[in-house]
């Protein structure tokens, strides 16, 4: 079994060696795995890191795109080229906890098809986290997921999932709905989230209220 660790990068450059770190960490009892960055436009030295990194890793894969397309153009890169029999998708400023990795994977092998991350005590400001729960709950009263957290950036599919999904725009927000359209078990599972401390905020207001109206 292969693991493929997808991760979108923009202007990370603070917490990349640190994530790498950890990630070493969570995946080395996994007999094959690979960690895809894919850098969206960065412009704070994130690309030099990576290929600096993936010259003493070779687990390291860079996708590099010359201007920032967002983090769903990101994600469906990653899908592209991804090789793992499963795929796990984690934001790249240290707030997703590698260490979920391994939780994520054994509730897949339970049978299912995508493990969504469910961030119960999240480690965010409440600009963010009200319109959060209002988008969420939009989202499972018009797609009957009944999941708490569908905009997670910690989750794990499996490859036929990410392979039958189509991402653009603002699409990654909706990877479960999508995945459930398509026919594929969708569940949950609690995962750890961490205070931000480094790099670039990016800030989610009224964005999820109006993406979800849109839906």
């Amino acid at each position: 079994m292969k693991i493929s660790v997808v991760i979108p990068v923009y202007n990370e450059v603070d917490s990349l060696r640190e994530l790498h770190h950890q990630l070493t960490q969570s995946l080395s009892p996994f007999e094959s795995y690979e960690i895809l960055f894919i850098d969206d436009g960065s412009s704070d030295g994130s690309v030099d890191l990576i290929k600096r990194m993936s010259e003493t890793d070779d687990h390291i894969n860079l996708i590099q795109f010359h201007r920032n397309y967002g983090k769903s153009a990101a994600l469906a890169e990653g899908f592209k080229y991804a090789e793992g029999d499963y795929i796990v998708t984690m934001d790249a400023d240290l707030q997703d906890d590698p260490a979920e990795i391994s939780n994520l994977v054994s509730k897949i092998n339970e049978g299912w098809d995508v493990v969504s991350g469910w961030k119960v005590d999240r480690q965010d400001p409440i600009t963010k986290r009200w319109p959060s729960k209002l988008f969420n709950a939009v989202m499972r009263f018009v797609t009957k997921v009944k999941i708490h957290d569908f905009n997670c950036g910690l989750k794990a599919y499996r490859q036929k999932v990410v392979k039958a999904i189509d991402l653009y725009g603002g699409m990654h927000r909706y990877t479960p709905a999508l995945a459930a359209q398509k026919g594929f078990s969708v569940t949950e599972i609690p995962v750890n989230h961490r205070s931000r401390n480094l790099g670039l905020l990016n800030t989610v207001v009224l964005e999820y209220f109006m993406a979800s109206m849109i839906y």
